[in-house]
């Protein structure tokens, strides 16, 4: 049974940090390129941050970079992502994604909410 569980979430106050975990089961976890998606209220799902199957190679969106850092431990099968100097615009759901060729996997999400 494939499973994506996200933690870390909740709370935080503007210029805060979070860490967000993904915790893999199921599947293959170190030949899936794993990246972390998030939508708000009346948005559509955007991604944040990918990382491949190694950890070598990452991408962030712009809104984030310099601010959140993915990484991964494929002993652990789990995927992070840490979240500094936090906006009241990046609240929203955040989601798990783990893909590969033409197989996608989902968690559940996870609120990130940030506000004073």
């Amino acid at each position: 049974q494939v499973q994506l569980v996200e933690s870390g979430g909740g709370l935080v106050q503007p210029g805060g940090s979070l860490r967000l975990s993904c915790a893999a089961s199921g599947f293959s976890f170190s030949i899936y390129r794993m990246s972390w998606y998030r939508q708000a209220p009346g948005k559509e799902r955007e991604l944040v941050a990918g990382i491949e199957t190694a950890g070598g190679s990452t991408n962030y969106a712009d809104s984030v970079k310099g601010r959140f850092t993915i990484s991964r431990d494929n002993a652990k099968n789990t995927v992070y992502l840490q979240m500094n100097s936090l906006k009241p615009e990046d609240t929203a759901v955040y989601y798990c994604n783990g893909r590969w060729r033409a197989v996608n996997y989902w968690g559940q999400g996870t609120q990130v909410t940030v506000s004073s």
